[in-house]
């Protein structure tokens, strides 16, 4: 699911696009993508694109002109988006939404079988924030209300950086990369955390975040993010998605915990004190015998 860089990055390549233009036409492809009736999705056609903005990791598009007009776009795990010439074909199954404007054609494609990218029209500023999670801005706030959003509940630090109700804009990619940053296992639980440990881990999120809405919005100044340009997986990622290889920090392979569609992954010796975490899948299989050490995992793939 893109997730905060990503979603600034569009922002970034659609502003030049959008903003100022006028929305000639709306053509709704996908049966499911549209998730609101009232206002009618043709109360957009002829309107202006007056600003571009993000709640959460959705992207809205606001119209000038009466009514406080918002498309409210949220991307879901397989949504991209394609900037076509004016008048070009969308690209066949995968197109969803096409939105025709002055100088081209904004397309939103979603791969897959399970369609989960959706759109809403909503008119005013108490509907647009009904779309709201509530999730702190990492980037804008102040330390306390982030230590204050952290410690709301007592969650594993991982889910706690994921529930869009407490921290906005991050996923499962970024809060691994923000996990090993700050050098804490990703199943600390949130309550137990110090002062100086949710001070490391802000400061984490704060560089994190930055460092990769800065890469990626100057990789896209120039060229629309293309399909495979907005990812999970970077070569440039220190842990996340690189089960296997060798942490980046001090050459110990990385590890997994798998669960449901997603995994977490991690470096036993920079987060965890040389503890390797039990994962659902394999510990069920194995047992008494999952093995506690890193030292142990290699000797018992050895075997």
């Amino acid at each position: 699911m893109p997730e905060l860089p990503d979603i600034e990055a569009y922002l970034g390549a659609l502003r030049p696009r959008l903003v100022g233009r006028r929305i000639e036409k709306v053509r709704i492809l996908g049966p499911s993508v549209l998730r609101t009736f009232e206002p009618p999705i043709e109360s957009v056609e002829g309107s202006v694109v007056g600003e571009l903005s993000r709640l959460g990791k959705r992207i809205v598009v606001h119209m000038e002109g009466p009514g406080e007009l918002a498309l409210i776009i949220h991307l879901m795990i397989a949504g991209r988006f394609q900037w076509k010439d004016r008048g070009a074909k969308p690209p066949g199954r995968i197109s969803t939404a096409v939105f025709e404007c002055e100088t081209g054609t904004l397309v939103l494609t979603e791969a897959g079988t399970k369609k989960r990218a959706r759109v809403h029209l909503v008119s005013g500023r108490r509907a647009l924030e009904s779309h709201n999670p509530g999730g702190i801005e990492v980037l804008s706030c102040a330390e306390s209300a982030f230590a204050a959003a952290i410690r709301r509940e007592n969650h594993t630090i991982k889910r706690t950086l994921t529930d869009p109700r407490l921290i906005s804009g991050i996923g499962n990619a970024y809060s691994d990369e923000i996990l090993h940053a700050a050098r804490l296992s990703p199943i600390r639980l949130t309550t137990k955390l110090s002062d100086e440990e949710i001070g490391r881990l802000f400061a984490a999120a704060r560089s994190v975040l930055t460092h990769w809405q800065q890469v990626l919005s100057a990789r896209f100044l120039r060229k629309f993010p293309g399909p495979g340009d907005v990812t999970a997986f970077r070569p440039e990622f220190a842990v996340h998605g690189k089960f296997g290889k060798p942490c980046p920090e001090c050459g110990s392979p990385v590890q997994r915990i798998v669960h449901a569609e997603n995994e977490t992954n991690y470096c036993v010796t920079c987060q965890t004190g040389g503890k390797l975490l039990a994962d659902r899948s394999l510990s069920r299989l194995l047992k008494e015998d999952w093995p506690r050490t890193l030292e142990e995992l290699e000797e018992l793939q050895g075997s």
